[in-house]
C-alpha cells in the first residue's frame, strides 16, 4: 500500500514503533529507523537498537537506514528528515511514537517528570513534524500519524505529565490537518492498546490491576501497524484531524469535544443564578471521571 513512499518512524526500535516500521517495510516503504534505545523512563542508551531493527528489515527484503539522534533534542529533528531525504530523495510518512513514561501522583510529581515527559512526547513530535511539513509542502503531498492514548483521551491515575501530553498531541495534529490541507497533507492519531514497555507500567496489584494487565498482554504490538499504514498511505486520502483507537482486532473512531449542554438567558447570569441552573441542566450530562478501564468493559475482540 505504500510503495515506493519514505517513512520515519520514531521510538522504531521496540514494540509498536518497531511493528509499524517493520510493516511499512513490508508493504514497500523505505523506512527510517529512529530510536536512541532509552528504558522507560528516558535514562541509559543503546544506539545500537536502531541499526538491528533496520538490519532485520533488509535482511527480509526490505529498506531501512539507521537514526540515532535524539528527538528530544529540538535541533535533531531537522537531521532526521535530512537523513531521509539524502538516503532515499523525499519524505512522505512521519509516525511520530517516541516517548517514556514517568507516573507518579500528581500532588507528588516533580518539574523534572512533567516537564521530561511534555519534552518527548509533545515537543519531540512538533519538532519533527515541522521539520518534515516544509518538505510534505513542496511535494503537495505527506502523512503525519501521531501516537497518543486513551490514558489521555479518558483518563489514567497517576499520569497527569503523560496525560497532558497525549492531549496535547490530539490538539497539535488537529492544527496540522487544518492547516496544511491546501497542500494535502494529512494528520491523524492513533491510540493503540498494546502489551508494551509502555503498558508495562500499568499497576499490577489488585485483582481487578491484574484481570485489566492479563488483558493488555492478548494485544500484539502488531496489530497496531496495519491501520498505521493505512493512514500513511494515498487509500486514507480523505481522513484527516481524526482520533482512531486500535483494540487487538477492533479499530474505532473517536468523538471529538462539541457542546452537548446549552443554558442561556437575556438577562444574564449571577453565580447564585448560574449554579442553581447549570446543577439542574447539567447534571445528567457530566463526563464522569473514569479511566480507561472503566470504559472498556468488554474484553479484546
Amino acid at each position: 500500500m505504500v510503495d515506493g513512499k519514505v517513512a520515519i518512524v520514531t521510538g522504531a526500535g521496540r514494540g509498536i514503533g518497531r511493528s509499524v516500521a517493520m510493516q511499512l517495510a513490508a508493504e514497500g516503504a523505505k523506512v527510517v529507523i529512529n530510536d536512541i534505545g532509552v528504558a522507560l523512563d528516558g535514562s541509559g542508551e543503546d544506539t545500537g537498537l536502531a541499526a538491528r531493527v533496520a538490519k532485520e528489515i533488509m535482511a527480509a527484503g526490505g529498506v531501512a537506514i539507521a537514526s540515532t539522534l535524539s528527538i528530544s533534542e529540538p535541533k535533531n529533528a531537522e537531521g532526521i528528515v535530512e537523513a531521509a531525504v539524502e538516503a532515499f530523495g523525499r519524505v512522505d510518512i512521519v509516525v511520530n511514537n517516541a516517548g517514556i513514561i514517568r507516573d507518579s501522583i500528581f500532588h507528588k510529581m516533580s518539574w523534572s517528570d512533567w516537564s521530561d515527559v511534555i519534552q518527548v512526547h509533545l515537543h519531540g513530535s512538533f519538532a519533527l513534524s515541522r521539520a518534515a511539513a516544509a518538505r510534505f509542502r513542496e511535494q503537495n503531498t505527506g502523512s503525519f500519524v501521531h501516537m497518543t492514548s486513551t490514558s489521555g483521551l479518558i483518563g489514567q491515575v497517576g499520569q497527569a505529565n503523560y496525560m497532558a501530553a497525549k492531549m496535547a498531541i490530539v490538539g497539535m495534529s488537529r492544527g496540522i490537518a487544518l492547516d496544511m490541507r491546501r497542500y494535502n497533507v494529512r494528520s491523524n492519531c492513533v491510540a493503540p492498546f498494546a502489551w508494551s514497555r509502555m503498558t508495562s507500567s500499568i499497576p499490577n496489584e489488585t485483582e481487578a490491576e491484574k484481570a485489566r494487565v492479563a488483558k493488555f498482554q492478548q494485544m500484539d504490538p502488531d496489530k497496531v501497524a496495519p491501520l498505521v499504514v493505512f493512514l500513511g498511505s494515498d487509500e486514507a486520502k480523505d481522513m484527516s484531524g481524526q482520533i482512531f483507537c486500535v483494540r487487538n482486532n477492533e479499530v474505532m473512531l473517536f468523538s471529538q469535544p462539541r457542546p452537548v449542554r446549552t443554558v442561556h438567558t437575556a438577562d444574564g447570569w449571577t453565580p447564585s443564578s448560574l449554579g442553581q441552573m447549570m446543577n439542574a441542566a447539567f447534571k445528567g450530562s457530566l463526563v464522569p471521571l473514569e479511566v480507561s478501564g472503566d470504559v472498556f468493559l468488554w474484553d479484546p475482540v
